[in-house]
């Protein structure tokens, strides 16, 4: 294939002159240990053990039935990873990262195309990946872009999960794990400097042990400046962030079988939206056309459109960041009754705030003054740049229980689970820039008093959920032991209540025995449902495993908070078959893990917009604002892919990786419920698109260390590519008299990015016991460009969103 042969040769060239330095060198000494498989351990062991907990304990990666990808501390720390959205150029293929629209605040998050929530800014919906840190889910996708804390491992695993990690993971599930306490003194700073104004500083402290008790210390600090510059002068520049966090954790062991631990977090997460450019402008549209069109004029006069990524946008703008608070408290109690038997749990509460600024859409919104049946329309007062403004609250509860134990031949898992939530959300707009001529050339800021805007949408939902699970895996004493059967199954009951106080700027209005009933509508809605897993997995040897495996998963249902009727939707259900071998050979040098899967997709929550929409008794509420629906789509969904990961550490130091995914997501063709041009509603159903998911997505990396005098050389490159996705689910129109396709959805341009590192690190300082290492870096190295994200039509004009220019900079961290 053209992208994996590019890739490779590209890594090739660069990797050439270390793997000359490697075959010339003395033996080199291994690497660090890390979960994301980055380096080998020595000549004879090969490469190292991975640990991973997807069965709630801890077990070896390749003797784990399940499709799961592992990238540990020093993956992270060589990709220069702040958060988690810096995984969203493709360290793992299978996973897919984004921001909701132009904002970083909140994640949209999907694994093999499955899980997408397109629209995070919903109290009453769900993603479809569940997000865990240290065993505690995190009910929203506010919050997740927060600065990582002393992480030792994120495991991501593929497929539904919805027997272990039960509702909201239909795609996967995604496990962070932190460092605990070690109970003897360490300490791990680091400090560092990049373009676009960019620092960043790390402590983490551990103290020697007291009275049992263990204790650590967590603090981090990053910041970066805009990419984009913003021509308003004392306004944020665009995709700048400034991320702050401490985290405390005691770990009281009393007795060799007990243990408690206790931990507090708090972060600060600031950040400005991206710059949605206008990259092309619209042709026009016909006469009959009622959609606006492009007013050349205005942007001859005020700049050129931008059809490469840009430096500084087109118009100024007030832009402020949006600001996400959160903090939570964990309280794990391990109680090992006996050599087979260990009861846990797991106690959490958080609560986050998260508001959001968005005017990065003033040039778009330039085209909407002039219409094609009223071109020379004036300019004057003609207001545009959008100023999205919403706000988010939420706090979550949750209790888990687990039983986790062996009996002859038999290792089992028990639990279940409490959760509930509330979430809280509103949301207000305006236009911030206002043309003072009739051709519109010059404009001003309107005055705008924030606080005195009313609502546009405001809602308020309260999500109780109960899960009871149990799994076993019975290994017969026949065959050498080799067989594995495993069978578990899990009972959720989700219930939401909730009410739409506002929408469109108004109170709802329902229809109710043909009679608009004028006031909140109330959202009562509930679900229970049984996941069940089979999978059988046989040791061919000591390094070849095989399994297959049937599981299912489910994505909660809820209703849509910028819909008029508030109505309720079922979950979304997968039921996915999969198949995989997880092998080592070559003396342990090398390791090649292969999956593949085909499933069902059922129910499928899809977002349409339009005008106005019919409600029941046929009584239709109209308004001048777009309104959104969420349905499900009738009829199965199609899903199948393939997943390969090789590693390979060749000689001493050198660790080579590649992975590559292809992600295939068929959804049936759904009757969009709005009326198209002219108001004509179309019953006939209309393609879909899977959004967010690339077709082919593949990393490769190269890490190698080399011993010197007195230090390390350390070398890491890696390279990203994907093909490409929509953003939108479906076509933009169709033609009322033929039903034909009149615009189809423009897709994101595929992307071929790379990062590298190369450190000077294990530098002896003082008494030789403290360690200084010094690293240069850059994220996208070569600077390469692409629309991720992309929308509009080139008759009404072409918009999105690039990925991020290269960043680059300098750290220093000592470690004692």
């Amino acid at each position: 294939m053209t992208f994996t042969t590019t890739l490779l040769a590209s890594v090739a060239r660069l990797a050439l002159p270390f793997a000359m330095i490697a075959g010339a060198a003395s033996p080199a000494l291994a690497a660090p240990e890390d979960a994301g498989a980055t380096a080998s351990a020595d000549a004879d062991a090969g490469l190292t053990e991975i640990l991973v907990t997807a069965q709630k304990r801890s077990e070896n990666l390749q003797e784990t039935p399940i499709a799961i990808s592992v990238i540990g501390s020093a993956g992270l720390e060589n990709r220069h990873t702040t958060s988690l959205l810096d995984l969203g150029d493709g360290a793992i293929p299978s996973l897919r990262i984004a921001p909701f629209f132009s904002r970083p605040s909140a994640l949209i998050m999907n694994v093999r195309g499955v899980g997408v929530l397109s629209d995070s800014n919903q109290p009453a919906r769900d993603q479809g990946v569940g997000v865990y840190v240290d065993g505690v889910y995190l009910g929203r996708a506010q919050g997740l872009g927060t600065a990582l804390f002393d992480v030792e491992s994120i495991e991501v695993l593929k497929g539904p999960q919805g027997t272990l990690f039960g509702r909201n993971t239909e795609g996967g599930a995604v496990s962070i794990v932190t460092k605990r306490p070690s109970g003897t003194f360490q300490y791990n700073g680091t400090v560092g400097i990049g373009n676009f104004g960019a620092y960043k500083g790390e402590a983490h402290v551990d103290l020697p042990a007291f009275a049992g008790i263990s204790l650590k210390f967590d603090g981090v600090i990053a910041h970066r400046g805009g990419t984009v510059k913003n021509p308003l002068a004392g306004a944020w520049d665009f995709a700048a962030y400034d991320k702050r966090g401490v985290h405390v954790e005691a770990l009281w062991q009393p007795a060799p079988d007990f243990s408690a631990d206790i931990s507090y977090d708090r972060s600060y997460d600031a950040t400005s939206t991206l710059y949605y450019q206008l990259i092309a402008p619209g042709t026009g549209l016909p006469a009959t056309a009622t959609a606006p069109a492009i007013a050349a004029n205005v942007l001859a006069a005020i700049g050129p459109v931008q059809s490469t990524r840009a430096d500084r946008a087109v118009v100024g703008s007030p832009e402020q960041p949006g600001i996400g608070k959160t903090q939570g408290v964990r309280l794990g109690l391990d109680w090992k009754v006996a050599p087979a038997l260990t009861l846990k749990s797991i106690t959490a509460y958080r609560d986050l705030t998260q508001s959001q600024f968005d005017n990065g859409n003033a040039a778009p919104g330039l085209q909407q003054p002039a219409t094609a049946a009223n071109p020379t329309a004036s300019f004057v007062g003609f207001a545009f740049s959008r100023y999205s403004l919403a706000k988010f609250e939420q706090n979550q509860f949750s209790q888990e229980l687990q039983a986790i134990g062996e009996l002859p031949q038999v290792k089992f898992a028990f639990g279940g689970l409490y959760y509930r939530e509330d979430v809280k959300d509103n949301a207000q707009t305006a236009n911030t820039n206002q043309f003072t001529d009739a051709a519109g050339t010059a404009y001003v800021l309107r005055p705008i008093d924030i606080k005195a805007l009313p609502f546009d949408r405001a809602s308020h939902v309260v999500t109780t959920s109960l899960g009871l699970y149990g799994q076993a895996t019975w290994t017969p004493a026949v065959l050498n032991e080799s067989l594995h059967l495993t069978a578990g199954a899990r009972w959720s009951h989700d219930k939401k209540d909730g009410q739409l106080l506002v929408v469109n700027g108004a109170a709802p209005v329902l229809p109710v025995n043909g009679v608009n009933v004028v006031g909140p509508i109330a959202l009562k809605a509930s679900w229970s449902r049984v996941d069940p897993m089979v999978n059988v997995a046989f040791d061919v040897s000591r390094d070849i495993h095989l399994y297959g495996k049937w599981s299912t998963g489910y994505k909660s249902g809820g209703a849509n908070s910028r819909s008029l009727s508030y109505a309720a939707f079922n979950p979304e259900t997968v039921s996915m078959f999969e198949i995989g071998a997880k092998t080592e050979f070559w003396q342990h040098k090398a390791r090649l893990n292969l999956a593949a899967y085909t499933g069902r997709y059922k129910d499928i929550q899809l977002d349409f917009s339009g005008l106005y929409e019919d409600v029941i008794n046929g009584v239709r509420v109209a308004t001048t604002r777009t309104t959104t629906n969420t349905v499900n789509a009738p009829g199965t969904g199609k899903l199948k892919g393939v997943e390969a990961e090789l590693t390979l550490a060749p000689i001493d130091g050198l660790t080579l990786t590649a992975s590559y995914a292809y992600n295939s997501v068929k959804i049936p063709a759904t009757v969009n419920p709005f009326p198209q041009a002219g108001g004509v509603f179309i019953t006939v159903p209309v393609p879909i698109y899977q959004v967010y998911t690339p077709e082919h997505s593949a990393s490769v990396a190269l890490d190698y260390a080399l011993p010197m005098h007195g230090f390390d050389v350390r070398f890491h490159l890696d390279g990203n590519y994907d093909s490409g996705y929509y953003a939108n689910y479906t076509d933009v129109t169709y033609d009322p008299v033929t039903r034909a396709v009149r615009y189809a959805q423009p897709k994101g341009e595929a992307g071929l990015v790379f990062n590298g590192r190369l450190a000077i690190a294990n530098i002896a300082l003082g008494d030789n016991r403290a360690r200084l290492t010094v690293a240069a870096w850059a994220r996208n190295l070569f600077n390469e460009q692409h629309l991720f994200y992309k929308s509009g039509t080139p008759q009404a004009g072409i918009s999105g969103f690039f990925n991020e220019p290269r960043t680059f900079g300098l750290e220093a961290s000592i470690r004692l």
